[in-house]
């Protein structure tokens, strides 16, 4: 899986036999400075943009490819023992359905035939498209994972995902109810700190915990048009980003660079609590997956705003918040395979379940084993 942070491949080996879904291996590869910054040219617009994409397509082609490769090897294991890898791939564009846009896309590369030949793996790949073919959002595609992986009888659960946007899938018992994107996860957070900082990510939110919110700041974000949207709703950083940070601090006196990245967490946590509690479900437990698990000051925020819910990290349901998303990837590529329809259209508002996915086969190749996911997070 890659995701809007630009940070490393995230791989995660996963059997899907009988009714259980285990997580057998899991592997970070880092992605070249070099690639991060074509990847981050790319994803804004810009001059000979197709001669652009067709190179990065092949050369994340090869990454994914080498990542799945070396997480194999790690496991003991060779390609003859894999079903499918699942390759979301990395976004590049993401643009839903809205009033004022007639023809709705969404891109993701990292081209699956060079997958596919190299590692000599069947690969399932671009599976949010027929989502959007179908008048659905494409995103979020995880919480039918959620469901699967983390749902249980008499337990009202919110499985929450924090990447560089945030979502939510909301469980009443074994039945997903909804899920959505709440809005940024760490994503203004990365690019703020690394703009002053030259870091690439808060590391345990030490700088924000410093900070101080600025109420008129958090007034500014909260203003944005996505924040009003209810229903199947997806974002993603063409919305948040730091041109839209620097027009809402243009519109107030100076701010420490504290005090905004303190406020950016405030958003972030207000955001995904406030998404929560405006659903009609009581939510007893909520369940946070993603890079920000790992942001003390962010989990310190949402327990405060979600108690007396309790609120820990999706590893003591059995999957390590740093793997979930690439293991929903290749729990998505396993259903593909079986001819499984792998979208909840309550989630993103498509007209019908549908199979996700198109599928490039190996040469010569079954279709039994297990099922590899490989995605940049």
């Amino acid at each position: 899986m890659s995701g809007t942070s630009i940070d490393a491949v995230d791989c995660a080996l996963l059997d899907c036999g009988g009714n259980t879904i285990k997580l057998l291996a899991a592997r970070e590869a880092p992605i070249p400075a070099t690639l991060r910054a074509r990847i981050a040219a790319i994803s804004q617009p810009g001059d000979n943009e197709i001669e652009a994409l067709g190179r990065l397509d092949r050369d994340l082609g090869t990454l994914f490819a080498t990542a799945s490769l070396d997480l194999l090897a790690e496991a003991g294991l060779v390609s003859a023992d894999i079903n499918a890898i699942g390759s979301h791939g990395q976004t590049i564009r993401h643009r839903p359905p809205s009033a004022d846009r007639t023809a709705p896309f969404t891109l993701q590369i990292g081209d699956p035939n060079t997958i596919a030949e190299l590692t000599g793996i069947t690969t399932v790949a671009d599976f949010r498209r027929r989502d959007m073919a179908a008048g659905g959002e494409g995103a979020p595609l995880a919480p039918a994972f959620h469901a699967a992986a983390f749902a249980a009888p008499d337990r009202n659960r919110a499985i929450v995902n924090i990447g560089g946007i945030a979502n939510v899938s909301l469980l009443a018992g074994l039945t997903l109810s909804a899920g959505f994107d709440t809005g940024p996860g760490n994503t203004l957070l990365d690019h703020w700190i690394n703009r002053h900082q030259a870091a690439r990510y808060d590391q345990h939110g030490q700088w924000s915990a410093e900070g101080t919110v600025s109420a008129t700041l958090l007034k500014a974000l909260e203003a944005h048009p996505y924040m009003a949207r209810c229903g199947p709703r997806s974002t993603g950083k063409e919305a948040f980003n730091l041109d839209w940070l620097d027009d809402c601090l243009r519109a107030m006196p100076a701010l420490d660079p504290r005090d905004v990245q303190a406020t950016l967490a405030e958003f972030t946590a207000a955001s995904i609590a406030r998404a929560i509690g405006n659903w009609e479900l009581r939510v007893d437990e909520v369940y946070v997956c993603g890079g920000g698990a790992r942001n003390t000051d962010l989990m310190r925020r949402l327990y405060q705003k979600l108690a007396p819910a309790r609120l820990d990290t999706t590893a003591v349901l059995g999957i390590d918040p740093e793997w979930v998303e690439a293991a929903a990837f290749a729990w998505l590529a396993w259903r593909s395979m079986e001819g499984l329809a792998g979208n909840a259209p309550q989630v993103t508002g498509a007209a019908g379940t549908r199979v996700l996915g198109g599928i490039y086969p190996a040469a010569g190749r079954s279709n039994d084993g297990a099922v590899i996911s490989g995605d940049p997070g």
